[in-house]
């Protein structure tokens, strides 16, 4: 393993997505085999590098001495969630088809919201991850604003 391959710069920062997994062989055949990413580093922690950027995953666990009151745990809930990751392709439809016959399960096609087209998929813990592709965004065109919002 190099250093260029892993998330540590030698000056300024750069981000990572931390996922907290049920089972990192699963999640990592998800993130290497439907996604395309490289795997970096196996476990503890596993790490992805994902296009430009990495995914750091781990079981859950209790508090540790650095973060006191805090629990790692993957979402319980795949009806509510309050963040997720957005990843931005050329040509969506070629990724629909391509991540649908690789398993993928989207939850619609991808669907014009005028800015963008857009859709998503869960992973194997059931983290929401957005894949759009800007289309009236690059010509000023932004999208709705969502139902109840005004």
């Amino acid at each position: 393993m190099q250093r260029d391959e892993l998330p540590a710069p030698v000056t300024g920062m750069l981000l990572t997505h931390f996922l907290t997994v049920r089972d990192v062989p699963r999640a990592r055949a998800f993130y290497r085999d439907v996604l395309g990413g490289t795997v970096v580093l196996e476990e503890n922690p596993c790490i992805i590098k994902l296009a430009n950027g990495w995914i750091i995953m781990n079981p859950g666990g209790g508090p540790t001495p650095d973060k006191p009151d805090v629990t790692l745990q993957p979402p319980d809930d795949p009806t509510t969630t309050s963040s997720f990751l957005n990843i931005r392709v050329a040509d969506i439809d070629a990724c629909y088809r391509d991540w649908s016959a690789k398993g993928a399960e989207f939850l619609t096609p991808p669907i014009d919201r005028k800015a963008e087209l857009r859709c998503y998929i869960r992973d194997p813990d059931g983290y929401l991850i957005e894949v759009g592709q800007a289309t009236g965004l690059l010509e000023g065109i932004l999208a709705d604003p969502p139902a109840g919002t005004g």
